[in-house]
């Protein structure tokens, strides 16, 4: 437009003038946006396109478009348009050839396909068959394990514990108990090499055995608190013993409910004399093959992890003392376990998995 040429005058509707005066305040809008609101509210004041220059700091030349823009398609000429940009290279079929071979098929000479022997297969490159599984969250690289109960009585010990768990009757002490045999009491062939910085903490590979340990504990559900014993073997005696001191220790007036595992010294006759005994104390069982519904193997974990895993013992009973340590020791974390799954929501995502594999042909 040649300089000095009288413009008509750019009039603006209500709506229209409340909308540019938005995108000039908001804070999600793009800098190029707010910078054409104002060129637009400017030229609406009577300014030239020089004057409008000289305010928003754009050229003569582009003021002039950002208005011819408007006055042709209001306020949808000030957004930016789509590009063209390069035209597409990989189709739809391409995309579905992919996922039909990542789910349908395994290479030749492995069991599963990576990007590289895709890219050969499908003849696309490695980026865009990395692309395509990541729009369709396929990742053949991974795998995960499950495991399916063949007990008959699964789903009745599942709402059994699970119940007990969220909703505990009252004046009822919940008790998970839980062993672990032949805890190793290992002692390294060479002194540990402490961290320093740039280093990680070193231990020699071989290590010297000093026998092992078996591990008994009761942990109550509500509190955290565990009670620990190590007995020189592992049989229906000693469990019953162990029982005996857990036992003694709970008040009268609580009924006693025992979760165990499915282990056979829980079924021996001792601890089934046992039991009929103490009519305040309930068994319940968790399904085979299912050890996390028992949240003592959950503390046994822990104990292996911040205590067992990387300790240096010479005896056994450096081991047992250790142990003995982190049960009694104040800073052991005693905030109870929080169980969260229902027994609906076990059920179903059981049956999530057991759903595809029931229905397969071999």
């Amino acid at each position: 437009m040649p300089p000095g040429r009288t413009l008509p005058p750019l009039e603006l509707s209500t709506s229209e003038r409340q909308t540019l005066n938005r995108w000039i305040a908001g804070e999600k809008t793009s800098r190029a946006l707010a910078q054409r609101a104002r060129l637009i509210l400017a030229c609406a004041q009577g300014c030239s396109n020089r004057d409008v220059s000289a305010q928003v700091g754009l050229s003569f030349p582009i003021v002039g478009m950002w208005r011819r823009r408007f006055v042709d398609k209001r306020l949808d000429g000030l957004l930016d348009e789509p590009r063209s940009g390069a035209p597409r290279k990989i189709t739809d079929e391409d995309v579905e050839r992919v996922i039909a071979l990542t789910l349908e098929t395994t290479p030749a000479d492995g069991t599963h396909w990576t990007t590289r022997s895709m890219a050969e297969r499908s003849g696309l490159s490695q980026s865009a068959v990395s692309r395509i599984w990541r729009a369709f969250a396929l990742e053949p690289r991974r795998s995960a394990t499950f495991r399916l109960s063949g007990d008959p009585l699964f789903i009745e010990r599942v709402r059994d514990v699970a119940g007990l768990y969220l909703r505990p009757p009252d004046k009822v002490l919940v008790l998970c108990v839980d062993e672990e045999s032949a805890v190793r009491t290992l002692d390294r062939t060479a002194p540990l090499l402490p961290m320093r910085p740039g280093q990680v903490e070193r231990l020699t590979h071989d290590y010297t055995r000093h026998g092992v340990s078996d591990l008994l504990a009761a942990l109550d559900a509500a509190t955290n608190r565990v009670a620990a014993r190590c007995p020189k073997r592992q049989r229906s005696a000693e469990f019953r013993r162990f029982l005996d001191a857990v036992d003694a220790s709970v008040p009268v007036e609580l009924h006693v409910h025992l979760i165990l595992d499915n282990s056979a010294i829980h079924e021996r006759a001792p601890v089934r004399r046992w039991l009929a005994q103490r009519l305040r104390c309930h068994l319940h069982i968790t399904p085979p093959d299912f050890p996390w519904h028992t949240q003592a193997a959950r503390w046994i974990v822990l104990l292996t992890e911040k205590q067992l895993r990387r300790g240096v013992y010479r005896s056994t009973r450096d081991l047992e003392e250790a142990i003995a340590r982190y049960v009694e020791s104040p800073d052991t974390p005693a905030e109870p376990f929080v169980w969260t799954k229902s027994r609906d929501r076990i059920l179903t995502s059981l049956a999530r998995i057991h759903m595809p594999s029931s229905g397969s042909t071999g």
